[in-house]
C-alpha cells in the first residue's frame, strides 16, 4: 500500500482525512518495539504496512499520535505524524471496512469470554455466595475491556451493542446475592408516587459528601426536577413543601444497612445499570466499607473531598457535585452502550 496522495504535516494543518504515523526504531533495546506495538493496539490503530499506522483524524488521534511519536524518540527512534486526504491505491470505504473488521474481532472474542461466564452460572437460581467476589472481579475486568473497545471502536462496529447487552445481563447475574440480602437487610420500602414530591425544597444537613450529593442528584433526576435545596442542622418544623433526607430520623434516610441513595432508588423502582454501579460506589465510601470494590471508588471519593475543600458555599457544593454524578451517570451509561437521555441543565439551587 503506498502513501504518496496528498499528505500533509499535521503541525502546519488539521485537515485531512486520516493521521498517519510513520515510525522507525532501533533493533536495541527489543522491548522497544513491543512496547510500542501495544500502545498502537491500545490506540485502536491500523496498520497499513510496516511501521506505518492509520487513525481517524481527530483531536485526540492528533494528541495520541503526537504522545507516542515523543515516546519513540525518546527510545532514539524516529517517527513521524501527517495528515491525508486520501491514500493512494486505497479507497476510504476500504480502510474504514478494515476498521470495522478489526473491532468485530475484538468484541467478538469479549463476547465469547461473557457467554462462556454467564453460561457457567446459569443453571444456578442464583451465584453461590462463596464465589461472588471472584465473579465481580471478572465481570469489572470485561467492563474494562468493553470500555476500551468502544473509545476505539470510530466507525460502529455491529457486534459491539450485543456485547455490551450481554454483559449487563452478566453483571445482573453475579449481583443478584447482593439485591436479594438487600432485601432480607433492609426493611420493605414502600414504592414512591413522585407526583407528590414536585417543586419541593429538600433539606439536609451542612456541607454535602457522597451519600447527600448522589442523592440530590437522584432527586433531580428522577423524582423532582425542579427540586431545591436548603441546609440545616435541625429536621423539625418542616412546612409542607420541605422534605427531609439523610438525616437522622426522617423518611428519606439510611434503611437498614442501605444508605439513602440506595434506600431512594429502591423506592423509586429504579432497575438502570448505570445507577445501579453508581449505588456501589456511594455505598461502600458512605459507609466506609469495600463491599463492592469498584473501580472508581478512590477517585469517586477524592473527587468529592476535593470539592468540599474548594467551595465553601453548601449551594455551590452540592450543584458541582450534582453535575458529577451526572458524568459519572452518563459515563456508566455510554459503558453499556445504552443511548444517553438529553444532558442535564447546570443545577441552580435556589
Amino acid at each position: 500500500m503506498t502513501l504518496t496522495a496528498r499528505i500533509s504535516s499535521v503541525r502546519d494543518t488539521a485537515e485531512g482525512k486520516w493521521l498517519l504515523l510513520v515510525h522507525n526504531l532501533p533493533v536495541r533495546p527489543s522491548n522497544a518495539r513491543v512496547k510500542t506495538w501495544r500502545r498502537l493496539q491500545q490506540l485502536g490503530a491500523l496498520p497499513l504496512r510496516k511501521s506505518v499506522y492509520v487513525l481517524p483524524n481527530t483531536s485526540q488521534a492528533r494528541e495520541d499520535f503526537e504522545w507516542l511519536k515523543s515516546e519513540i524518540e525518546a527510545q532514539r527512534g524516529e517517527a513521524s505524524v501527517f495528515a491525508a486526504d486520501s491514500l493512494d491505491s486505497i479507497e476510504d470505504r476500504d480502510i474504514i471496512a478494515a476498521f470495522r473488521q478489526a473491532r468485530e474481532r475484538d468484541f467478538e472474542q469479549l463476547g465469547r469470554d461473557v457467554t462462556q461466564m454467564l453460561a457457567s452460572i446459569r443453571g444456578a437460581a442464583r451465584p453461590p455466595l462463596a464465589s461472588r467476589p471472584r465473579l465481580e472481579r471478572m465481570a469489572r475486568a470485561y467492563r474494562e475491556r468493553l470500555h476500551e473497545l468502544q473509545a476505539i471502536d470510530f466507525f460502529g462496529a455491529a457486534s459491539g451493542k450485543p456485547v455490551a447487552a450481554a454483559l449487563e445481563r452478566l453483571e445482573q447475574q453475579v449481583s443478584r446475592p447482593v439485591v436479594a440480602s438487600a432485601a432480607v437487610r433492609a426493611p420493605a420500602l414502600a414504592p414512591l408516587d413522585t407526583r407528590a414530591y414536585q417543586r419541593h425544597l429538600w433539606v439536609t444537613r451542612p456541607r454535602p459528601g457522597v451519600d447527600r450529593m448522589a442523592s440530590a442528584w437522584l432527586i433531580r433526576r428522577y423524582i423532582d426536577p425542579k427540586a431545591s435545596f436548603r441546609f440545616t442542622e435541625d429536621a423539625s418544623g418542616l412546612r409542607d413543601v420541605e422534605v427531609a433526607f439523610d438525616m437522622f430520623g426522617v423518611e428519606f434516610s439510611h434503611q437498614g444497612t442501605l444508605c439513602t441513595f440506595e434506600a431512594l432508588v429502591a423506592r423509586v423502582g429504579l432497575r438502570d445499570a448505570a445507577v445501579r454501579r453508581i449505588g456501589e460506589i456511594v455505598h461502600d465510601l458512605d459507609l466506609k466499607v469495600d463491599q463492592y470494590g469498584a473501580a472508581q471508588r478512590q477517585t469517586i471519593g477524592e473527587l468529592i473531598e476535593g470539592l468540599r475543600e474548594a467551595f465553601t458555599d453548601d449551594q455551590e457544593l452540592l450543584a458541582h457535585g450534582i453535575v458529577l454524578f451526572e458524568a459519572l451517570y452518563q459515563s456508566f451509561r455510554r459503558q453499556s452502550g445504552r443511548l444517553r437521555k438529553p444532558s442535564m441543565r447546570r443545577p441552580r439551587p435556589r
